[in-house]
């Protein structure tokens, strides 16, 4: 008997980050790489942070295991550019670590990670809210990317 792995987001970026530690570079990092990588966590904990305000003002759950218990759907704010801000923000953490390591190696944790979550995460959390808010959804789909990009501004 297989088994699936567990959909945990949050987990999933953990393991990356795990796997990311034994992937080091051993260089220190120079003021620039130390100043980049800042500044992408730093957007990445804030754009989590957003996208986590904007679902709680409109009472919908950020719950990730079960998108059924969805109560609306989001489309603005960060929801805007992107239809999974939580899951860039989360790879963009993992980013800025691979950034200040400096190794390339440390890159490979985030590869698998957005690999990962793109197609056991992302793809039946799209079934199930197309499932429940249909056309909507689907319009909101046509119009704005699975991770990032300006939204469309076709009708």
């Amino acid at each position: 008997m297989t088994s699936t792995p567990p959909r945990v987001p949050p987990v999933a970026a953990l393991a990356a980050s795990a796997a990311a530690q034994t992937l080091l570079g051993t260089s220190r990092p120079g003021r620039a790489r130390r100043t980049l990588a800042c500044v992408l966590a730093t957007g990445s904990v804030g754009l989590l942070a957003s996208s986590v305000t904007r679902f709680r003002q409109q009472r919908t759950t950020v719950n990730p295991l079960n998108p059924s218990e969805a109560s609306s759907l989001v489309t603005s704010g960060p929801n805007a550019v992107s239809r999974n801000p939580m899951y860039v923000a989360m790879a963009g953490t993992l980013g800025a670590h691979a950034l200040w390591r400096g190794s390339l190696g440390s890159w490979l944790p985030v590869a698998g990670f957005v690999l990962w979550i793109d197609r056991t995460q992302i793809r039946p959390e799209e079934a199930a809210l197309e499932a429940q808010f249909g056309q909507d959804y689907t319009r909101y789909k046509a119009h704005v990317p699975r991770w990032i990009g300006l939204p469309s501004t076709t009708t």
